[in-house]
């Protein structure tokens, strides 16, 4: 049931969602999750999923709430996320909170798996629990807390980060000779973070070329994520940081079916995992190599790097998010060196936001909701 919260409500579900972030870039293929126990006002208890394999944020808080001394029994608790009724690495929440005799249970947002969608509240309802569901803003919070859950969830297909970087007069690339970066070193360094919040980081092979890069986050005890680089033909050189950086996390090279079977099995040789998606065109192939991600549990892709591979994505319409840093510089240059941004523009914006990032502005822009 969905119910209209007070002013009471939704002020530990705000508190509920601040607990949420405390997980960002460590729990995944899990959802962010945070809890707050709450009995006659007062708050007993607080939790979040704060590692992959460890407590889910309703059984932290009730640990919480064990650890103040305090008895959960007839409380409300207050979690972003409908609480599971299945085994995985942790057991049911449903199940924790029927034992602690909680007395009400209000809940953010749903969980879309097919798993879950719907039997923790109910297992809760039929053992005598009070289950609110919120609307409005805490509940629309919740959910986009969760954009690459849910899409992996309902379509199996991780959720896309496109991040670019361009000058005033949209230039994507520098005069050779000149320094690679357009954006500044805060922008750079808020780059670092988002890998680490990815399963995976992904460029073209134009950019793994040109740049060598590591694609690593560089953020002390950041999660590394996957690195994957899109290769037709499988041209990614065997010497490339990617290869030499194996010990720090996985490369997976995205190959066509007519690749040179040499060069496929050299990459495999070093080290790298070659994924062949089938396909006509680099759209075709992203499709493909999507649908084989996902399966392999990657929820959140971070895209970064190379004008044809962005316009692959477009084309396939998956773009869930772009954050685009505009750099204040005129570069000049040829045609060539402009991003292409009709790509872009293909697909329309659901919800913009600008912000400062030092002296560069930072676009964010939000294409799809899941």
């Amino acid at each position: 049931m969905t119910a209209q919260l007070n002013a009471t409500d939704q002020a530990h579900l705000r508190r509920a969602l601040e607990l949420a972030e405390g997980g960002r870039g460590r729990v995944s293929p899990n959802p962010l999750v945070g809890a707050v126990l709450v009995r006659d006002g007062e708050t007993i208890g607080e939790g979040y999923h704060a590692e992959l394999g460890d407590l889910h944020a309703e059984r932290a808080a009730l640990a919480d709430c064990e650890r103040r001394g305090e008895d959960p029994a007839g409380a409300t608790m207050y979690v972003t996320l409908e609480p599971c009724a299945h085994h995985g690495r942790q057991p049911p929440c449903s199940e924790a909170l029927l034992e602690a005799g909680i007395g009400r249970v209000v809940i953010a947002s749903e969980d879309p798996s097919e798993k879950a969608s719907g039997r923790g509240p109910g297992i809760l309802r039929d053992g005598g629990v009070e289950v609110a569901f919120a609307a409005g803003p805490e509940a629309a919070a919740a959910r986009l807390l969760n954009q690459p859950f849910r899409k992996h969830a309902r379509t199996g297909l991780p959720f896309v980060l496109l991040k670019l970087a361009m000058s005033l007069d949209g230039r994507t690339t520098t005069a050779p000779g000149d320094s690679p970066w357009i954006s500044g070193e805060l922008s750079r360094a808020l780059v670092h973070g988002w890998r680490g919040e990815a399963d995976a980081v992904a460029v073209g092979v134009g950019t793994a070329l040109a740049d060598d890069p590591l694609l690593t986050a560089r953020h002390a005890e950041a999660r590394q994520p996957v690195r994957v680089v899109f290769d037709s033909r499988a041209r990614l050189p065997l010497d490339s940081q990617l290869l030499g950086t194996l010990d720090q996390s996985p490369v997976v090279v995205v190959a066509a079916p007519e690749a040179d079977a040499g060069r496929v099995a050299a990459l495999r040789n070093a080290g790298a995992e070659v994924l062949v998606a089938a396909g006509a065109s680099p759209a075709d192939r992203v499709r493909a190599a999507l649908s084989d991600l996902g399966r392999r549990g990657v929820t959140s892709l971070f895209l970064e790097g190379g004008e044809t591979l962005a316009s692959a994505f477009v084309t396939v319409e998956q773009v869930d998010e772009a954050r685009i840093f505009v750099a204040p510089v005129l570069l000049g240059g040829s045609e060539g060196a402009r991003r292409g941004g009709s790509a872009v523009a293909r697909m329309t914006a659901l919800e913009t936001r600008a912000e400062p990032v030092g002296e560069d502005t930072l676009i964010t822009a939000r294409m799809k909701e899941w």
